[in-house]
Formats: structure tokens, sequence, C-alpha cells
């Protein structure tokens, strides 16, 4: 089993977009249990996956496995008002990889920046650049499900 690191950031902006070219992602989720668990489904670049998460806050469980086309065109239906369309920047911070994600549709205007690391030393050392908003690393609210199935959150 994987383990996902991350530490998750609002923007306001995003000054780096020009540095890498976005790739659009389609999510939707097949399965949310009350704990923080999931089963979604992911479209991006030509690859469909089934991912699974375990967890809730910086360290997570984590495990992606590839899916034929014809499988995720048959379960896509089962995500009908649980997506997310985005699109994803890859850029380098620091010498540290950030993802930022640019929401669309319902989220149209929302900016995520989420950095992974290899340990919960090297999360608590990252210093995130004065672009970066607030810290929504442990925020449910901010989670991709919680905004697929209930949107932007009304006080933000």
């Amino acid at each position: 089993m994987g383990l996902e690191i991350e530490r998750k950031f609002l923007l306001s902006g995003f000054p780096l977009r020009d540095e890498s070219p976005g790739r659009d992602i389609e999510q939707g989720y097949l399965a949310i249990a009350a704990d923080g668990t999931e089963v979604r489904l992911r479209r991006s670049a030509g690859r469909c996956q089934v991912g699974i998460k375990v967890g809730v806050g910086l360290v997570r469980t984590e495990v992606e496995l590839d899916l034929a086309e014809e499988d995720f065109q048959a379960l896509w239906p089962a995500t009908a008002r649980r997506r997310v369309e985005k699109t994803r920047y890859a850029v380098q911070v620091r010498g540290t990889g950030v993802e930022v994600d640019v929401y669309q549709g319902a989220l149209e205007g929302l900016l995520v920046a989420e950095v992974e690391f290899s340990s919960t030393e090297a999360a608590a050392a990252f210093r995130p650049p004065d672009w970066f908003g607030r810290e929504v690393t442990g925020s449910t609210r901010y989670r991709n499900q919680e905004l697929a199935v209930h949107g932007l959150p009304a006080d933000d």
C-alpha cells in the first residue's frame, strides 16, 4: 500500500501557470464513507484509473490502479452529482514539486496547491512561498470528495 503525505493550500492567484502545460482531469466518486474513505474514478491524458484513499489529514493511504477506458465508461454514470473538473499544473517551488489545481464548472475560481512529501519531516520543514494562501491540509471542506458533493464552502 502507498502512503500519501500531502499539504494543501488555497491560492488567490497562480504566478507560475506559464511554466507548465496543464492537463485536464475528470474525477468522480463511486463511494464516499463517513470516515473519509473514498473510491474514485479519474481520467486524465488518456489514462483511466480507479483510486482508493483511506484517512484524513497529512498522511493517508492511497492506492491507484489503471482501468480500461471501457470499464471507466461503464462506471462513470455511477459518479453523477459527485464529480470535479480541473486542470492540473506541475511546477517546482524551491526545489519541491507542487501540483496546482485550477477548478472548472461549479467550482470555477478555486485554486489549490498540493505538495507531496516523502516523509512527515519533509512536510513539516516545507515553507510555502508568499503566493500560497491559507493552509487547508486538515480541512475536510477542501477535500475533492467534499467539493464534488457539496461545492465550495459557503464561508470562503
